[in-house]
């Protein structure tokens, strides 16, 4: 138990610090931000110049006090941990020149690492408080909401307000870059790249076609009984969950046995169970 929050404990600092050099490296000395608090702290940094990390844990007392009631203690000590750790980095490499004065380079690398660490983060069960804290809280009233449509909407609000304020309309241009880039490399992280497929296979040698698919590519497929509308005719309909490698194969077996089949491939966004590891969900 000891050695698995450990492990969740590095993951969270390292994901906090990632996140940190993309805002204190890349984002903060060009004025951009990818919103939440963050860019909040941004714009009373350069107006007032308070440390962007201090400002930034501040503000997220009352944020992290109310997760407390909505979202458990477990995830309220991550989201302490994560907030103080990703505070204390930004203020730290602030101290340090930045890595390019260039607004569109700095968008894009900004935005790619700070998507990263985000990422990690979340995986990790934790927060930096900010919009993903936020985020989470308001998911617990309604699932159906994406982590990252709900992180980029908020953000886009605070950017427009960095825009009015600083009265600069590029800030709001690179930074707009950035958060489209956060949100694409936020759900890559979170959500994984690697779809599997699902291929429902109509044929009149169905028997034939699911005991090569399980000899040769070593893959099951289901049974599922349907009916041909346009021929009043029933129908056993093979379907099967495959990598995207097996594609090709199952194919391949489909019209040897078949050329007449029918095949429907789709994307299936997770499978869990035997055969379907996490490298490959």
């Amino acid at each position: 138990m000891l050695k698995k929050y450990l492990k969740n404990l590095i993951t969270i600092i390292l994901g906090c610090i990632i996140m940190a050099i993309g805002t204190s490296m890349f984002l903060l000395p060009n004025k951009l931000s990818t919103g939440g608090f963050t860019g909040i702290a941004t714009i009373v940094y350069y107006l007032f110049k308070i440390p962007l990390g201090t400002f930034t844990l501040i503000i997220n007392i009352p944020i992290l006090i109310f997760t407390f009631f909505r979202l458990g203690k477990m995830v309220l000590i991550n989201s302490i941990i994560g907030s103080v750790v990703y505070s204390i980095f930004i203020d730290i490499l602030d101290r340090f020149p930045p890595v390019t004065t260039d607004g569109l380079l700095a968008s894009i690398y900004g935005g790619v690492l700070l998507g990263i660490g985000t990422g990690i983060v979340l995986n990790a069960n934790a927060t930096t408080g900010g919009t993903e804290l936020v985020s989470n809280l308001i998911k617990t009233y309604n699932l159906n909401y994406r982590t990252s449509s709900l992180i980029m909407i908020i953000d886009s609000s605070i950017v427009l307000l960095n825009v009015i304020i600083l009265k600069e309309i590029e800030i709001g241009l690179y930074s707009a870059i950035a958060i489209i880039l956060m949100g694409k490399v936020l759900d890559i992280i979170v959500e994984g790249t690697n779809f599997s497929k699902l291929i429902f296979i109509i044929s009149e040698k169905n028997d034939k076609i699911s005991k090569e698919i399980g000899e040769y590519i070593k893959r099951g497929s289901t049974g599922l009984y349907g009916k041909g509308m346009f021929e009043d005719k029933n129908r056993l309909i093979l379907m099967c969950a495959a990598g995207r490698g097996d594609l090709l194969k199952i194919k391949q077996i489909v019209q040897e046995n078949d050329k007449n089949a029918f095949i429907i491939i789709t994307n299936a966004r997770e499978v869990l169970g035997k055969g379907f590891n996490k490298e490959e969900i």
